[in-house]
């Protein structure tokens, strides 16, 4: 009889237990437990159309590169480049809004031009009209307006005339030798 008594009650403990981790493992699906990282949505961002000109004319500036450095939260993001096309636009669309970006413009025979924007709109539309070379600047004269006193392109230093009348491949003289030459 107790042979009985005991298969019975372990029988109704076993199913108490099944049932009891059946129903925790039901629970444990609603528990807040942390898997991986949670999803971040990215930032919002703006787009930026910067338009690159002559000051002279006007006319658009072809191929010339336009550096993106943008800021956000005093961090720097990384930098960005991109060409203008024949209309001399340059357009990105991927700059974060509310960032201090540093815009930067390298045109062949042009001076280089750079200035710092707070994007805050999703839209912002930039106008740079670029200058020919001007005197090299130096904090400790004014250099607003000087005109450069180089013309634009590349151009050779002045090499000063040699006073020796020989043909440009002779070798100079060597000094302390003797000739060797036969007289005549």
């Amino acid at each position: 009889m107790l042979s009985r008594r005991f298969s019975y009650w372990s029988r109704i403990a076993l199913i108490c237990v099944t049932a009891l981790v059946a129903a925790s493992s039901l629970l444990a699906q609603d528990s807040p437990m942390k898997r991986g990282r949670k999803y971040k949505p990215p930032p919002e961002t703006s787009k930026i159309t910067v338009q690159v000109t002559k000051k002279a004319n006007g006319k658009p500036i072809m191929n010339a590169a336009v550096i993106f450095n943008p800021f956000k939260d005093g961090k720097d993001i990384g930098n960005l480049e991109v060409k203008t096309g024949p209309d001399g636009k340059a357009t990105i669309d991927i700059i974060p809004t509310g960032s201090l970006v540093r815009v930067q413009v390298i045109a062949n025979g042009f001076a280089t031009y750079a200035e710092d924007f707070q994007v805050d709109e999703p839209t912002r539309e930039i106008a740079i009209a670029m200058l020919r070379p001007q005197e090299q600047a130096s904090s400790y004269t004014d250099n607003t307006g000087k005109e450069s006193s180089r013309k634009a392109g590349v151009q050779e230093p002045a090499r000063p005339k040699s006073t020796n009348s020989t043909t440009p491949n002779a070798a100079p003289p060597s000094q302390g030798t003797t000739s060797t030459a036969p007289k005549q």
